[in-house]
């Protein structure tokens, strides 16, 4: 449980970090919060010999709207992001996932875009950023590029990110009818399942719908077979109730481990889509 030795750095900007990102030559990992890395290092399943500190870098934190879409910097904490009033009017899911990750130490020091590049297959701001169709924004050497959420993700612990890039932050349009409902593990409050789901209708009929994902599988995913149920159907619990019965469809591995069988959350797969879209039904 004692690190490897390593060298600390602290990064006074963005452009600074990934200079000293580069100057480490493949050797050097980012620490924001700190609570995706410190573990791995701990049990040297990582062993950087330079560790950046790039907490405390001001441009990349802050929640704020911008032409009618909502930004969030990658080094904002979950705290802030569960408790902004921006995002309790605006967009409501990003505060139910965020309130309910981990505990109070956690939230005050973990950042969004941590948990991003983690990709922990039971993480909650992937479904979510899926759900809203989000942008992931980074930058390298070559400087700056955009990622969808839908693409971002790729497999277990596995995303679009370059070695020698940063996430900055993300952006997506707010959407009130949204929500996120999970199945936890007691413990550590990961996600056994967790869906959200954002609804888009008008005349009391479904125009749109995205479902994502976590804690199913390897990493998170659209539920695709779902969004496609529901769309052109009226707005009511009843249209949820038959578009969930082809929730698994869409489901190619799913886990089994100490904390459920693949039987059980193949079952729990429909229970909490539903919850997550009849709690975004009630927000249209």
């Amino acid at each position: 449980m004692i690190p490897a030795a390593f060298e600390y750095v602290r990064a006074t900007s963005l452009d600074d970090a990934l200079a000293k990102l580069a100057a480490a030559r493949g050797e050097g990992k980012l620490i924001a919060g700190g609570h995706s890395i410190v573990p791995l290092m701990k049990l040297r399943l990582s062993q950087p010999k330079v560790l950046i500190d790039i907490a405390r870098i001001p441009d990349l934190s802050g929640i704020r709207e911008k032409d009618g879409r909502i930004e969030i910097g990658a080094g904002t904490v979950h705290h802030d992001v569960a408790s902004s009033p921006l995002l309790r009017e605006r967009c409501p899911v990003m505060c139910d996932a965020a309130s309910d990750i981990g505990d109070p130490q956690v939230r005050n020091r973990g950042t969004l875009g941590g948990s991003l590049a983690h990709a922990d297959p039971s993480a909650d701001y992937p479904a979510v950023m899926l759900a809203l169709d989000a942008d992931v924004q980074m930058k390298g050497p070559s400087g700056g590029r955009t990622v969808k959420a839908s693409a971002f993700f790729r497999d277990l612990f596995t995303v679009d990110l370059a070695p020698d890039e940063i996430i900055t932050g993300v952006q997506f349009t707010p959407v009130r009818a949204a929500a996120y409902a999970k199945l936890r593990q007691r413990a550590s409050h990961y996600a056994i399942v967790g869906a959200a789901a954002a609804l888009d209708a008008a005349g009391g009929r479904i125009r749109a719908a995205r479902v994502g994902l976590t804690g199913a599988g390897p990493c998170a995913i659209r539920l695709r077979t779902v969004e496609v149920a529901l769309a052109g159907n009226t707005a009511s619990t009843d249209a949820i109730a038959a578009a969930v019965q082809h929730a698994a469809a869409d489901l190619r591995t799913v886990t089994s481990d100490m904390h459920a069988r693949e039987d059980y959350r193949r079952a729990m797969v429909p229970v909490f889509t539903r919850r997550a879209l009849e709690a975004a039904l009630t927000r249209l």
